[in-house]
């Protein structure tokens, strides 16, 4: 297939053309030319929008869709076309199904179903069998069937030796453990952040404690193991700092933030709200302007949309009855790009791929065409109708955000939302 991208501002530090706005010529997924303006080049789609942005393909590090035996909350096809249509190249599934993904057949049934999608899907497996937190999954043979790593999605480990473990077992492979920092027993039944609005409302409150007494746990095993960890979602002050004084002690660890904990803050749940009702909470805003200081200091690796689609009538129910979780995809490039600058939204989507085993490339001839679509000026109120998802749990719903996603361009195909 022959593309043409009419007049697209480049954004990729990478680039000798970043900040040039050019025309792009791919043949056979392939950069064959960047140029002013390119002619007669025989292209069989063109694809030109106003405004329009490029750069390199962009990764979520935590996306739930449902398939297998979830599909009434999200199935694969149109969780990836929303993948797709929401500018990610790159995804990466939490093991967050029935059953769950704690087999080296589950993973394989994830990629040949997802082998034809615009949008690559990388699974996660189980760290443990059937996320129970008593015995480690195959980790090995999952691994060899295309998982990057493994994650009891937002199950903490209770056992600290399957951790010690878990960390010693997969340096024999390069395979990456996940372990999300959550003492549950610090807050059983916990509905939302523990402060003031809980306080005043009369809810169990999730306090900052029950994340970084299990984040200093893994922090400290791992300097005892090696080996690599990420830790999915921090939300505190004192969690930013933990990290930060891991990655100074040469610890490898890299983290993510959720958007939902960098664009709200715990005034959201006055209402009683249940789609502001996620794992980690929502805290309060010293919290979150910590988090976004952490993640300009390069402290924090990845902001993921923690896209987690609800059924709607496990979501939209008495608070305390409703699930945690929000869908994401759709809104988390207009909310970072209403928090940061055009450089550093792309930067965030697009670093550290490597953590995941993922390639990055480059925008420059030569290269392969793995491309994310966008216009970063268009302001907005997010809406029901923008979701693309099967369930509509978004925080989003009402915000004001800046700029949109068109689509994107991957493994020699086109998914765009318009043209």
């Amino acid at each position: 297939m022959s593309i043409l991208i009419k007049s697209a501002k480049i954004i990729d530090a990478s680039s000798k053309f970043n900040g040039k706005t050019q025309d792009i010529l791919i043949v056979n997924g392939k950069i064959k030319e960047i140029n002013n303006k390119i002619i007669n080049s025989k292209a069989k789609k063109i694809i030109s929008f106003k405004d329009l942005h490029i750069s390199s393909g962009w990764l979520d590090t935590s996306v739930c869709f449902g398939e297998p035996g979830l599909e009434e909350r999200e199935d694969l096809i149109n969780g990836a076309q929303t993948a797709s249509f929401s500018g990610f190249t790159d995804i990466i599934l939490n093991p967050e199904t029935q059953p769950y993904l704690d087999t080296k057949a589950d993973i394989s049934y994830i990629k040949s179903s997802s082998k034809d999608f615009v949008t690559k899907i990388h699974p996660l497996g189980c760290l443990t069998k059937e996320a129970k937190s008593k015995k480690l999954a195959d980790l090995f043979e999952m691994f060899e069937s295309g998982a990057v790593g493994f994650y009891d999605f937002k199950r903490p480990i209770t056992n600290s030796n399957l951790i010690k473990i878990a960390l010693q077992y997969v340096q024999n492979f390069n395979g990456l453990i996940i372990s999300f920092p959550f003492e549950k027993s610090l807050c059983t039944n916990g509905q939302m952040h523990e402060g003031q609005i809980s306080t005043n409302y009369g809810l169990k409150g999730i306090p900052t404690i029950s994340e970084e007494i299990m984040l200093k746990r893994d922090l400290k095993i791992l300097e005892y193991t090696g080996g690599k960890i990420h830790i999915p979602c921090i939300s505190t002050n004192e969690s930013v700092k933990l990290i930060q004084e891991a990655k100074k002690n040469k610890l490898n660890v890299t983290c993510s933030v959720s958007i939902n904990n960098l664009f709200f803050n715990d005034n959201k749940l006055k209402d009683f709200d249940t789609r502001f009702k996620v794992l980690p909470p929502i805290r309060s805003e010293e919290h979150r302007k910590a988090l976004i200081k952490g993640l300009r200091d390069g402290i924090i690796d990845f902001v993921t949309s923690d896209h987690t689609p609800i059924d709607i009538d496990k979501k939209k129910t008495d608070f305390e009855n409703s699930l945690f979780g929000s869908t994401g995809l759709e809104s988390v490039y207009g909310a970072l790009n209403s928090l940061f600058d055009l450089n550093t939204t792309i930067d965030i989507l697009t670093r550290r791929k490597d953590t995941f085993g993922i390639e990055k490339n480059s925008i420059n001839k030569g290269q392969t065409a793995c491309l994310s679509l966008f216009n970063p000026n268009i302001e907005y109120e997010f809406l029901k109708e923008n979701i693309i998802s099967k369930s509509k749990n978004s925080c989003f719903i009402g915000s004001k955000l800046k700029g949109k996603a068109l689509g994107i361009i991957s493994k020699n195909s086109i998914k765009l939302i318009e043209n």
